[in-house]
């Protein structure tokens, strides 16, 4: 029989059951088990420290605003650890402790610069730089030697005093790039304390500028970007086809340099595949150093392995280090990602990792599926079988609903599943420019984080591409 705390955890599983994926929710979430709720304080047991750390870091969103949502907004929310499964000894920690958590951006303040928009101190502004993604765990190989080299140059030298400004990154995604930059970041705040530095996505300095638009405080924004005296900027592909976003971009990325100031900027692509970005910021943004990012060798790969492994206090033995790093091979992302699972599978189980075990978990995450070559055709064909619709119809400048839907979807699932283009890919579905199939990706990639029976949806049209 349930008792009341138990029931309000279940109610939260329900909640959480439809906003992650399910085998998310089965790794992380199905193993804790709700404790107690008294005087507000709602405890849950976890198994381990991995785990409960690793919940903070990912899943703390998550797991706050549902209980808010389900127990109550003054409710706190208790970890109890076990740290020894042989005694059932345990200890207890509050969620969003500060020895394990990073401060990051939520939508409650998504619409704010990190000031906001307000001249403070370099020690008081909230620079947004991850200090555990660092150049002791960035680790160098033929794929990302020059980026590296390049970023500790310009981290180890005063802010805008190498030939290295910009300093442009960029590379598919999962490469690294976000690390560096918070590495370069980090490295120039504990060097020289009196600068201003600030990391900020494209998504993020849209919205902010956006919000300082809409409130009458353009000059405020402006100012504030102004002041910085190290920028980094990532992901500026986001940028495409934002005329407003690029054009004031443009003018704070013209006073920064002119002054010394140094830029750092990311993309998934190279300043000159850009399109639909400003010919005149393109110009600038390939002024100082441009360096790939490229996919991880073999050789990166068992040495980011083996050093993960090593700081995570795991046993990783050689045959199942050398089958991870042989079969994951996409990204560096890819690879860390399977490491958490095989963690987390070897203390959910408490069993060593093994083999077998590495086996059956890299089966269930790589898609080996990606050898086989799927075309815009073939993409179109599945979304059209499984809507039930003549694939002429995709083609056609129709606007009722469950056409728009299915174009949408096969422009998703073209960016997705091969090489081509944006403007490549518009031209094939129904003479689209680039801008139509960016917004289109947008759409549907939205739509599958918060509509679970759409993300299913996907899910079978993928399962048609595969067969």
């Amino acid at each position: 029989m349930y008792t009341d705390y138990q029931k309000l955890w279940s109610k939260c599983l329900s909640v959480i059951k439809d906003i992650i994926p399910e085998a998310a929710f089965n790794t992380w979430f199905v193993p804790i088990t709700p404790l107690s709720f008294e005087e507000n304080k709602f405890t849950i047991q976890v198994p381990s420290q991995f785990f409960y750390e690793y919940l903070e870091e990912k899943y703390i969103n998550v797991l706050k605003v549902t209980i808010h949502r389900v127990i109550g907004k003054e409710t706190i929310l208790n970890y109890r650890v076990m740290v020894d499964k042989t005694t059932g000894g345990t200890v207890d920690y509050p969620a969003e402790s500060s020895s394990t958590v990073v401060k990051k951006v939520t939508p409650k303040d998504a619409g704010k610069a990190p000031g906001p928009f307000t001249h403070v101190t370099p020690q008081d502004l909230d620079t947004q730089l991850n200090p555990k993604y660092n150049f002791d765990n960035f680790f160098e190989g033929a794929s990302n030697r020059l980026g590296r080299s390049a970023g500790e140059t310009v981290a180890n030298n005063p802010p805008g005093k190498t030939p290295f400004n910009p300093l442009f990154l960029y590379g598919v995604s999962g490469v690294g790039k976000t690390h560096l930059c918070h590495a370069i970041g980090t490295r120039i705040r504990e060097l020289y304390q009196d600068k201003r530095v600030l990391y900020v996505s494209s998504h993020l300095f849209r919205i902010q500028f956006t919000d300082a638009i809409r409130k009458n405080a353009t000059n405020d924004f402006l100012n504030f970007y102004q002041s910085i005296d190290v920028l980094i900027l990532d992901d500026i592909q986001e940028m495409i086809g934002m005329t407003k976003t690029q054009n004031t971009f443009f003018h704070i990325f013209n006073h920064l340099h002119q002054l010394g100031k140094q830029l750092i900027l990311t993309s998934d692509k190279a300043p000159v595949d850009l399109l639909g970005m400003e010919e005149r910021l393109i110009t600038r943004l390939k002024w100082g150093l441009t360096a790939e990012l490229s996919r991880p060798d073999l050789e990166l790969r068992k040495k980011i392995l083996k050093n993960k492994a090593s700081h995570d206090g795991i046993i990783i033995p050689d045959d199942v280090s050398d089958f991870v790093a042989n079969n994951v091979t996409d990204s560096i992302r890819d690879l860390e990602g399977i490491l958490v699972s095989l963690m987390a599978n070897s203390v959910i189980n408490n069993r060593e990792i093994d083999l077998p075990l590495a086996k059956r978990v890299i089966g269930q995450a790589v898609r080996l599926e990606k050898k086989k070559q799927i075309s815009v055709q073939q993409i179109q064909e599945a979304v059209c079988n499984y809507y039930n619709m003549e694939q002429s119809v995709i083609q056609t400048q129709s606007r009722k609903r469950e056409v728009v839907q299915a174009r949408h979807v096969t422009m998703y699932l073209s960016k997705k599943y091969t090489n081509y283009s944006f403007s490549h890919i518009g031209k094939i579905v129904g003479k689209k420019d680039h801008a139509t199939v960016l917004y289109a990706c947008k759409t549907i990639k939205d739509q599958i984080e918060i509509d679970k029976s759409f993300r299913s949806a996907i899910e079978e049209i993928e399962v048609l591409l595969k067969n």
